[in-house]
């Protein structure tokens, strides 16, 4: 049987960018879910911290929790506000990096 959700409460309002705290010098990442076809992640980033260059299997969806965090897809950098998403292709090389404090969640579709 596939993974379930995991991690966080069930069958309970929750808001998301609480379910992760700032870690001072950190990057931290919390997984939801994770299997062959799908990753959800949360992620904190402190001012300054990054995850550098990569490339990813899947199309990559951040959806910008709180803070800012500047995205940077094929040398192209975009600056994500509280509420606001971009994809991330699959395929690309691409980087996330704290602009702000910065909370994400992170879909990854296989």
């Amino acid at each position: 049987m596939s993974s379930k959700i995991k991690n966080i409460s069930q069958a309970e309002v929750l808001v998301l960018k609480d379910q992760i705290a700032y870690q001072e010098g950190q990057v931290v990442s919390k997984t939801l879910a994770q299997n062959n076809a799908l990753s959800v992640t949360l992620f904190s980033f402190a001012k300054g911290e990054e995850i550098s260059t990569h490339e990813s299997g899947g199309d990559a969806f951040v959806t910008c929790l709180d803070g800012v965090g500047k995205i940077t897809i094929d040398g192209i950098s975009y600056l994500l506000h509280e509420g606001e998403s971009i994809v991330m292709p699959a395929g690309h090389p691409h980087a996330v990096y704290g602009e702000e404090q910065f909370k994400m969640l992170l879909v990854v579709v296989f």
